[in-house]
């Protein structure tokens, strides 16, 4: 016999930032709680969706990390919280108000592998809510074969890889999956990434005061990627109290994007959205855990 959740998924708070964008505090059956953000763009709105239940990537920037790896969310979890936010905002299956996903909120998509994989068809199934892949973008942080994986599955989303850092050494402080696959490895996988689904492959490098944005870095940046079918997307930094990371100004951010561009790199800088609601992944589900 199998068994079926009513309400697998519930809005229980959702936050508005002065920009519109809009941050959902979800209750689970089980009484975990994850998070999600709705942001409207001129061509569409965008839903960030959470894949587990906090992370056990151990990334220092990201505030999902802090309490470890509660456990996967099913592919049920994960498409329903994009049918909730789409239902609050007055959508359905024809008249959709979410148009595009990316799966960037708390957990790394490739760690729960099958559970992403089924959400993705499921999400863009005709019979159903229908994004298309081409809508839809998952970020990790660089979990080699399973690239190669989802390469093979012909679902042809756009894969972002959060990179943050130009050299092994650098990257292995802040990300810990650094120390068990390289910089070298990483874009070799996106090479064959981009063989099979045709798809420019996305880097995300968020801006560190101190640590990653000087010119050398941009050089190293620059050396690493030019010539390839990719874009690079900058971020100014989210700080998260617990951690000792500080962001970059705007003004280096787009002096280092100029740099970038200069050497031949399509760059440009993340509008920053959220950051008066806690923006970041996993701040509005650790503010929650704090105050249980």
């Amino acid at each position: 016999m199998k068994e079926y959740e009513d309400g697998p998924v519930a809005i229980i708070k959702t936050l508005t930032s002065a920009d519109g964008t809009e941050k959902y505090l979800f209750s689970l059956a089980d009484g975990n709680v994850i998070e999600g953000v709705f942001m409207k763009y001129k061509y569409g709105n965008t839903q960030c969706v959470s894949t587990q239940v906090g992370c056990r990537m151990g990334c220092k920037f990201c505030a999902s990390t802090l309490g470890g790896l509660a456990r996967n969310l099913t592919s049920g979890e994960i498409l329903c919280q994009v049918l909730a936010v789409n239902a609050a905002h007055g959508g359905d299956g024809k008249a959709r108000a979410v148009t595009n996903v990316v799966l960037m909120g708390s957990g790394e998509p490739l760690d729960n592998y099958d559970n992403t994989v089924k959400f993705l068809k499921n999400v863009s199934a005709e019979g159903g809510i229908n994004i298309s892949p081409r809508n839809i973008s998952l970020s990790t942080c660089g979990i080699v074969p399973k690239i190669y994986s989802l390469a093979d599955e012909g679902l042809p989303v756009n894969l972002t890889i959060s990179l943050h850092q130009t050299t092994d050494e650098g990257r292995a402080r802040t990300m810990p999956i650094a120390k068990k696959y390289t910089i070298a490895e990483i874009l070799k996988a996106c090479e064959y990434y981009f063989e099979k689904t045709g798809r420019r492959y996305i880097f995300e490098y968020s801006l560190i005061d101190g640590e990653n944005c000087e010119k050398a870095d941009a050089e190293r940046l620059i050396a690493l990627l030019k010539g390839r079918p990719c874009h690079v997307n900058l971020i100014r930094l989210n700080e998260v109290k617990e951690r000792s990371l500080k962001a970059a100004t705007d003004k280096k951010a787009y002096a280092f994007a100029a740099m970038l561009e200069k050497g031949g790199l399509s760059a440009t800088v993340r509008r920053s959205m959220g950051s008066d609601i806690g923006g970041a992944c996993g701040q509005l589900r650790a503010s929650f855990i704090d105050k249980q």
